[in-house]
Formats: structure tokens, C-alpha cells, sequence
């Protein structure tokens, strides 16, 4: 496993993270794994490397996090690891129990390291922006949860390029804790990021950890094979997907999978992890079998034509995944 600088951070993260919005209740979500059947795939990642692990209050409406925790505790060293989790979505129904307030983010991190049963959150991100809370004050609680010692770095996710700009210089202005990562929707289906986001980032010295990065499982089978229990009941994927030059790459993907003799995800990985500014993709898997095709795309590496191949079909479309 290979460990990159967290942007311009200090922090060390592994070139995979494993995302863990499929462990927690499938009372939330019918493809979500319980804590028995996610065990193993802590396990296997540990043993991998991988030192990375992306969760949010969201999920399983906390159940994530507290699964999270127990595991990695049980697996590995709280010093070996490096553990993400994100605030701003709805965690009741007070008109306080979302979004990104002073309030609601000093409430919600507390609530956060109580059921991870940890002390501190490496990475702590904004799962969205608020936009009825003023940027000033959003700057200023994350601050302070960074002061009070529960947070060592701070992250974002989707937003206007223009948006995340302003943000962090008021950040930059203020002499608040800054931004090091942003997570943002990017993958061979979706591109849009290369336009203005990705760009940013470079310059910046802004670590990308890029969600859904196989297109919520569209990237790993052929066109007509892509009934799962995720797509038949997942209602915010078609919000994401259906533009008309999917079908396209998806037919070059599979030719390249096959000329390549791989499974079509560790080649959607491989290219993902040859972008530059990418650090480490969120892979999500319900699996073991996805979480060993995330780790063997390390290794592949596709040359000049081959990439052009996989990117020659996109085309520029609506942006999709900015709330």
C-alpha cells in the first residue's frame, strides 16, 4: 500500500479509503450490512494497508459511525488510523438537527466521537453546504472545534467551485483552520470536476477523495447487467446517471477491461487513481470480492492510449451531485 500526503496537510492517508456507508442498518438502506457481516471487510483492509475510513453521522443515522469505531478499535492502533466523518445532514427532526450552524456543528461532533468512542476525528468534513447559514459562521464553528482539540484537519464536499473558493478565504482571512480535502463526485461517467474543481484543488494543495468512484456500481458490469439491490432502490442514483453518452463509455470500458484482462472496476479505479490531484478514492463495497478489485487496481497502470480510449466517449453534461 502506498501513503500520500492528505493535500497539503501533513497527514498520511493510504491511496484507498474505505467508505463505510454500507455498514450500519439495512433498516436505513436494504443493501446495507449490519456489524456482523461488515467485520470482515475492516479486517481485510487493515490487512491491506489501508489506514483510511470514511463514515458520516448520516449514515444509518449514526449506526455507521458506532460500527466504525468498534471495529477499527478492535483492529488497529487509533495512531494508525486515519478517521473522516461529516456533518450537516438531517439527524432529527428539530429545525436545528441539520446543517451546518454554530449550534448544530458544536452538537453534532460531540455526538459524533460519542458514538466512534473516540477522543478526536482526524477529518472532519461539511457534508454539503448550507447555504442558510452565513459562510462567516461556518468558518468560525469549525475553527473551533478544531481549537477544542475534537478535530486535527477539516474537509468539504460537493459544492460550486466558486463556493468552495469563497469559503476558504474567509477561512484564509479569519486565521481559521482551513480546508485540506475536498470529496467530491468524479468518475469515469461523471467529469464534470475537471473543469473548474479539480484545478482548484491542484493549486490550492487540496487533497481530492473522490465519492462514488464507480458510479455507485454502474462502472463495474457490462451495460446489461446492472441490476442490484442498490440501483433498484437507491432513488438518489438517477439523479446522478442516465446522460446519453454513459452507454458509450461504458462499451469502452469493457473493451479495454477486456483486452486488459481485468474486471472492468479495477479499470475504472486505475484511471481514477491517475488523475492528477486525486489522493485516495472512497470505495465502498458490500463484497469482499469489490474491496479486492479496489486493491488490485493499485497496481495496474494504463498508458496514453488506453486512457484516451476510456475518456475518448464522454461528453460534457449537467452537473449532478452539487446540493
Amino acid at each position: 500500500m502506498d501513503y500520500v500526503q492528505l493535500g497539503r496537510a501533513g497527514l498520511k492517508v493510504s491511496r484507498l479509503c474505505l467508505g463505510c456507508m454500507s455498514y450500519g442498518s439495512s433498516d436505513w438502506r436494504p443493501w446495507v450490512l449490519d456489524e456482523r457481516q461488515a467485520q470482515p471487510f475492516f479486517k481485510r483492509a487493515i490487512e491491506a494497508g489501508i489506514n483510511f475510513f470514511d463514515t458520516a453521522d448520516f449514515y444509518s443515522a449514526g449506526r455507521s459511525e458506532e460500527i466504525t469505531g468498534k471495529q477499527l478499535k478492535a483492529l488497529a492502533r487509533r495512531e494508525d488510523v486515519v478517521i473522516a466523518t461529516k456533518v450537516g445532514l438531517q439527524m432529527g427532526p428539530g429545525a436545528n438537527s441539520k446543517g451546518l450552524s454554530r449550534k448544530h456543528i458544536m452538537e453534532a461532533i460531540d455526538a459524533s466521537l460519542k458514538r466512534l468512542g473516540m477522543d478526536y476525528v482526524d477529518l472532519y468534513q461539511i457534508h454539503r453546504l448550507d447555504r442558510s447559514t452565513p459562510m462567516e459562521e461556518i468558518a468560525e464553528a469549525l475553527d473551533r472545534v478544531v481549537t477544542a482539540g475534537k478535530v486535527l484537519y477539516l474537509g468539504a464536499s460537493s459544492m460550486w467551485a466558486w463556493e468552495f473558493m469563497k469559503l476558504s478565504g474567509i477561512q484564509t482571512r479569519q486565521g481559521h483552520a482551513s480546508f485540506v480535502s475536498m470529496q467530491n463526485h468524479y468518475n469515469l461517467l461523471y467529469r464534470e470536476e475537471e473543469r473548474e474543481m479539480l484545478p482548484l484543488c491542484r493549486a490550492e494543495g487540496i487533497g481530492v477523495i473522490p465519492w462514488s468512484p464507480l458510479a455507485r456500481g454502474l462502472l463495474t458490469r457490462p451495460q446489461g447487467d446492472q441490476s442490484t439491490v442498490r440501483i433498484g432502490s437507491d432513488k438518489y442514483t438517477p439523479t446522478l446517471y442516465g446522460a446519453p453518452h454513459e452507454a458509450a463509455v461504458l462499451d469502452a470500458l469493457e473493451s479495454v477491461a477486456g483486452k486488459l484482462k481485468r474486471p472492468m472496476a479495477q479499470v475504472a479505479l486505475a484511471w481514477l487513481l491517475s488523475k492528477p490531484g486525486v489522493t485516495a478514492p472512497i470505495i465502498g463495497a458490500t463484497k469482499l470480492a469489490q474491496l479486492e478489485d479496489a486493491i488490485e487496481a493499485l497496481s495496474l497502470k494504463l498508458d496514453a492510449e488506453t486512457t484516451s480510449k476510456l475518456e475518448g466517449a464522454y461528453v460534457p453534461r449537467a452537473p449532478a451531485g452539487i446540493e
